[in-house]
């Protein structure tokens, strides 16, 4: 399971759902995929269903936020994304890494867990928060003694 994913438990999801927020599944075969910086991540197996393509764009054109969970879901849905952030349906193995010159155009939002600082998943976490908003991050958990999760 990608660890991003762990605490959504079926009664968090279904509060969730509860409360209005829309939940669209996408598969993953994960595996090590947060190397050393400057060493790109593995291929990552991954399925974008039709409806969850269809329902990421109508989010868009309702003028609302799509939040990935987990960077596994960030690389899976970026890979099936145009240019202008329209979602095709999609399967294969994605090898995209996402920098901040390349930019998000499918997802608006992340929630993820610690990755080491040292891997190559900064540079996409720093697409989607910005160069100083991460490093605030990073320095705040690490004065608290945060772990990171991998490893």
């Amino acid at each position: 399971m990608p660890s991003a994913g762990r605490p959504f438990t079926p009664a968090l999801v279904t509060e969730l759902v509860a409360g209005g927020v829309l939940v669209a599944p996408v598969t993953l075969h994960t595996g090590v995929s947060s190397l050393e910086r400057e060493e790109a991540p593995y291929p990552e197996r991954y399925s974008v269903p039709p409806e969850t393509a269809r329902l990421v764009n109508a989010v868009h054109g309702w003028g609302t936020r799509v939040i990935a969970v987990g960077t596994t879901v960030v690389r899976a849905l970026e890979t099936v994304a145009e240019p202008d952030g329209a979602v095709s349906p999609g399967e294969g193995w994605t090898n995209l890494v996402v920098t901040p010159a390349r930019g998000l155009r499918a997802i608006d939002g992340l929630l993820t867990g610690w990755h080491d600082a040292a891997s190559s998943h900064l540079d996409l976490l720093e697409s989607a928060a910005g160069a100083e908003l991460l490093e605030r991050s990073y320095t705040a958990a690490r004065a608290r003694r945060y772990r990171f999760h991998e490893f």
